[in-house]
């Protein structure tokens, strides 16, 4: 067995094992065992008590997280002409369309997110085989599909992210860095989960949340007292 290092050590002694803390608590925690030279993501994992199989039970949302993710997300915008400067003007990284449809047909997904509009999805249907496996592909439940891209692509260089619920009920998601200070990674976990309380399927039933964990990209989980997110 493998000898646990200085760090691994001096995080073993923050957290308790098996006590469940606040979501207040985790979100200083969490900071508190990030031993990285990166500045690191924060991830909350979240266990729902549904059947993911079972169209009536899918959990899926976007939410715009109050502080931002401190990512740098690259945004493409596929639009009509007339819509171009104003997707420049609000942000977005690559403007246009069939120059990048044609990119994309060679292989090219360099971005983290691609907005469109609705008359336009005929020529990017065609790019699903691509932009499907990649989590690319421009969805209206998303807001990725709008009349509107420049308040899209605003919206999303901003911290809004959409996130559904896995084949084995969880919820995984980034909701920021270890270098926020633990009151930006509490107000982004507590508006995320708020999100996820209010989009509970009607047909759900039994414990809704089974469990949440806060982790950095090389930390160990913190676990979180479901209890203490519905009463903040």
């Amino acid at each position: 067995m493998s000898k646990l290092t200085k760090n691994q050590k001096l995080a073993a002694q923050k957290v308790e094992a098996g006590k469940a803390y606040s979501l207040k608590e985790a979100s200083q925690l969490v900071k508190e065992i990030t031993f990285t030279k990166f500045d690191a993501s924060v991830d909350i994992d979240v266990r729902l008590g549904v059947d993911p199989r079972k169209a009536n039970q899918m959990v899926r949302g976007v939410v715009s997280l109050p502080n931002g993710t401190g990512k740098q997300v690259r945004v493409l915008c596929l639009c009509t002409p007339d819509a171009e400067a104003a997707a420049k003007e609000a942000g977005a990284d690559y403007v246009g369309l069939d120059e990048y449809v044609e990119k994309i047909k060679g292989g090219w997904t360099d971005v983290d997110v691609i907005i469109t509009m609705p008359s336009i999805m005929g020529k990017i249907g065609a790019l699903g085989r691509i932009l499907g496996p990649r989590g690319l592909m421009p969805n209206p439940k998303s807001g990725t599909v709008t009349m509107d891209v420049a308040k899209a692509v605003k919206e999303i260089k901003q911290g809004k992210i959409d996130f559904k619920v896995d084949k084995t009920g969880i919820v995984h998601t980034s909701i920021g860095k270890v270098s926020f200070t633990p009151e930006q990674i509490y107000g982004n976990a507590k508006e995320f989960m708020a999100t996820i309380m209010k989009l509970k399927p009607s047909a759900a039933k039994g414990t809704y949340v089974k469990s949440i964990y806060l982790s950095s990209t090389m930390s160990k989980g913190v676990k979180v007292d479901p209890k203490s997110v519905v009463e903040n």
